[in-house]
């Protein structure tokens, strides 16, 4: 039997100015889609973060206590490099993140807040390439990133929002999934790969307890790999691919 070639990914959009990426950990960006953003805050546009937690159940051996604030400050120090300064967090707990009106309340709000054009995602879907599962959590804040961003545009859906000052914001043209299994377009990764990877490396704390490869070795190996796969849909040029949903 013929396999079928999947086929070529369209450009992502360049007709915006603000985006917001929205995820459940620190290190969900890193992994998905840094180099992109790299590439965008090249061309002067406007890219904040919001993650739901701040990742205090991602380390074995560190107790939450001890671990959130490290992950805070790695992922601050990683979005520098790729040129965001906007880093915020919603302090829902790690691993145990509900999707519901809460989630989706707090994503609004960050919506109304930043006001952009493009919002990003992580895989919300159950798994990772039809073989691993993904988690909770990037299934709960990926589905409610999508559901936040028609809400933020209703003034009745949380109009406690309003009263906060927080006014309603309809201009989101699309939510951009990063590491889907369905990928519809891509951003080419050439200018921004390398600053990928150093930004990925500053999560170290986190990848020293991942992996015990070099975390040189294990981060650059990771992102390129993607990269390259993604890219033979791409003209064959290294690339970040998102699954783009019109709104």
């Amino acid at each position: 039997m013929t396999e079928l070639t999947p086929p070529q990914l369209d450009p992502m959009p360049d007709d915006w100015q603000r985006a917001l990426a929205v995820v459940a950990h620190p290190d969900d960006l890193e992994y998905g889609c840094s180099a992109a953003i790299a590439s965008w805050t090249d061309a002067g546009r406007e890219v904040a973060y919001v993650l739901a937690t701040r990742g205090e159940a991602g380390i074995d051996t560190l107790a939450p206590a001890g671990c959130g604030p490290l992950r805070e400050r790695e992922q601050r120090a990683s979005a520098a490099v790729v040129g965001v300064s906007t880093v915020e967090f919603l302090d829902h707990r790690d691993g145990v993140i509900e999707y519901g009106t809460a989630l989706r309340r707090d994503i609004a709000a960050a919506v109304r807040r930043h006001r952009p054009e493009l919002v990003i995602t992580l895989n919300h879907r159950d798994t990772w390439g039809g073989t691993f599962w993904n988690t909770p959590d990037h299934v709960a804040v990926g589905r409610a990133v999508l559901d936040a961003a028609g809400d933020a545009g209703n003034r009745w859906i949380f109009p406690e929002l309003t009263e906060q000052g927080l006014e309603p914001w309809n201009g989101v043209r699309w939510v951009a999934v990063a590491g889907s299994d369905t990928p519809t377009h891509a951003v080419d990764a050439t200018d921004g790969l390398d600053r990928a990877v150093l930004s990925l490396l500053e999560h170290r704390a986190y990848i020293e307890a991942l992996t015990d490869q070099d975390p040189e070795e294990y981060v650059r190996g990771f992102l390129t790999g993607k990269a390259q796969e993604t890219g033979r849909r791409f003209g064959d040029r290294p690339a970040v691919a998102f699954e783009l949903f019109p709104r």
